[in-house]
């Protein structure tokens, strides 16, 4: 996960716009894969990933980023 993040953050051809689009969009990919069976080790690194794109997202836009990870500690 951490790889396909670094690669979205270093594209020179795409707006940060697009950028935060495509993390959010592996975001919410992450999560509808998960299912009511998803082990409880399943549900902590979906989370852990999370942190990691909120992170990502937030070397783009610094508001925006805050605000995710603030918004996953409630």
């Amino acid at each position: 996960m951490q790889g396909l993040i670094d690669k979205i953050l270093a594209y020179k051809t795409i707006s940060d716009k697009e950028k935060i689009d495509r993390l959010l969009f592996m975001d919410a990919d992450q999560y509808t894969n998960l299912g009511l069976e998803s082990t409880k080790t399943a549900k902590e690194n979906v989370k852990r990933n999370s942190r990691r794109i909120y992170r990502a997202i937030k070397t783009i836009n610094d508001d925006m980023g805050s605000r995710f990870l603030r918004l996953m500690d409630k």
